[in-house]
Formats: C-alpha cells, sequence, structure tokens
C-alpha cells in the first residue's frame, strides 16, 4: 500500500479535555484520536490539527491530518473512528487529500464564534459553552467596536505573552457582535490568530458593552501593541472554533 493523507474534520465539546495538544498525563483530543486511529488502522499515527484550542474551548470545524499505510477504504474511516471515541468527540468527516496538503500550512483562515449569557440565572445546560456574564451589555457599541478590528493590522495588544511568533500582524476579514435574546455572540474571521487573540478581542469588547471603554478605544488599543491595555482574557469555555478554510 502507499502512503495516504487523510483530511479529517472534527467536532468536540472542548470542556471535559485539557486541549487539542497531546500532553503527558492529560486527557486530549489529539490523544483521543490518536489512540482510535491507532486501534483502526493497527499502527501509530501522528495527527496534526490546523488550530492547538485550549482546554475549555470547543469545536465544530476543526481540521486534522494523518499519514497512514492502510487499506481501510477512505469512506468507511470516520465511522470507524467514531466506534471508538468518546462522546464528546465526532469526526464529521474524513477524505483522501493530495500528499502535500498539511493541515496547519495549507489553512487560509478561520471563523471563531464567542459565546456570552447575560441571564439572571445561569444557563444550566449551555454553561460550559458560554461565559455567563449576568449584567447588561450593549452590543451595538461592541458591534461598532468589533468593526474597527476588520483589516491588516498588528494584534500584539491582543495576544498573549506566551506569545512567541515573530510577526503579530494577522488579517482580520470580519468582527461581527449579534444578540440573541439573552446571548451575545461574537463572530471572528481571519487569516490567522495569535495565542488567545479572540478571548482577548471577547474581553476588550464586553468591557465596552458595559460601558467602561467608548467603541473608539479599540484604535488606541491597537496603536499601543501593549497587552496591558486591553480588556481582560474573557473565559476558555465561551469560544467555539466554527470553520477553517483552505
Amino acid at each position: 500500500m502507499a502512503m495516504r493523507n487523510i483530511k479529517l474534520i472534527i467536532a468536540y465539546d472542548g470542556s471535559s479535555y485539557h486541549g487539542w495538544q497531546r500532553q503527558p498525563d492529560a486527557d486530549t483530543i489529539q490523544q483521543q484520536i490518536e489512540d482510535a486511529g491507532q486501534k483502526l488502522f493497527g499502527e501509530k499515527i501522528s495527527v496534526t490539527g490546523s488550530s492547538r484550542t485550549d482546554a475549555g474551548v470547543s469545536a465544530l470545524g476543526q481540521v486534522a491530518s494523518f499519514n497512514v499505510d492502510s487499506a481501510v477504504p477512505t469512506e468507511n474511516i470516520a465511522r470507524a473512528l467514531n466506534g471508538s471515541l468518546d462522546e464528546k468527540i465526532a469526526v464529521v468527516s474524513a477524505e483522501e487529500v493530495d500528499e502535500d496538503f498539511n493541515a496547519i500550512r495549507s489553512t487560509k483562515g478561520k471563523l471563531y464564534r464567542y459565546s456570552i449569557c447575560t441571564s439572571q440565572i445561569r444557563p444550566v445546560l449551555d454553561i460550559k459553552h458560554c461565559w455567563h456574564y449576568p449584567y447588561k451589555l450593549g452590543a451595538s457599541q461592541m458591534d461598532i467596536a468589533a468593526k474597527l478590528l476588520v483589516g491588516k493590522k498588528d494584534f500584539k495588544s491582543f495576544a498573549s505573552a506566551a506569545d512567541t511568533r515573530q510577526s503579530s500582524v494577522r488579517t482580520i476579514i470580519s468582527c461581527k457582535v449579534f444578540q440573541e435574546g439573552d446571548w451575545i455572540h461574537i463572530e471572528v474571521e481571519g487569516d490567522g490568530f495569535l495565542y488567545n487573540m479572540v478571548r482577548n478581542i471577547a474581553g476588550t469588547l464586553v468591557e465596552i458593552g458595559r460601558g467602561r471603554w467608548a467603541p473608539e478605544i479599540i484604535t488606541e488599543i491597537l496603536a499601543a501593541k501593549d497587552r496591558t491595555v486591553a480588556g481582560p482574557l474573557a473565559p476558555a469555555y465561551g469560544l467555539c472554533l466554527v470553520r477553517i478554510d483552505y
């Protein structure tokens, strides 16, 4: 058999896991996928995930790829992996792709959604998939601020100090805030993201929504290139990786 390159789209509830990346003595999504792959193919596989989501972060459209020398038909891979996976992880699809496809290097863009529940009563069925913030927020002011993030800009002020990448310049294609009843959603689409960038944006927009800052402060925060001038880091549970484009 020739080596095959397999692309997976994966959905998961991240609330029970220590993030995507395999770690010693911690249950992670990558480990679960690789362990299920070993059962299916009878050999160890090394899965590359496009986004190394943090502990608590969920996904509807995580993309991963791996090489395998196996006769298992591609159309059977998703179902077979799901038979070995925890109920909080699902392989949505599996397809054979060109050998030069790489889940990280081939990425063109990503869409994240951050969800905030502002009801006085905590949403018990969704509590692990939102930031429960039981106070009034001005979604329209947050949306005005969000629009100021669109474009090719230096997002150093929204990057964690742990982010050591040489360039903090990224292009945000779309950033919008919309409200549905007690729920406020922040959707950010870009060509790439710095470590904790979306959660730092969410925390900053909440400061604007609660009236601490005017929307125009976004311009000052970007210009400062200093993490300490932006808002607090929003909790991980509210974040979901919706889609990755190639």
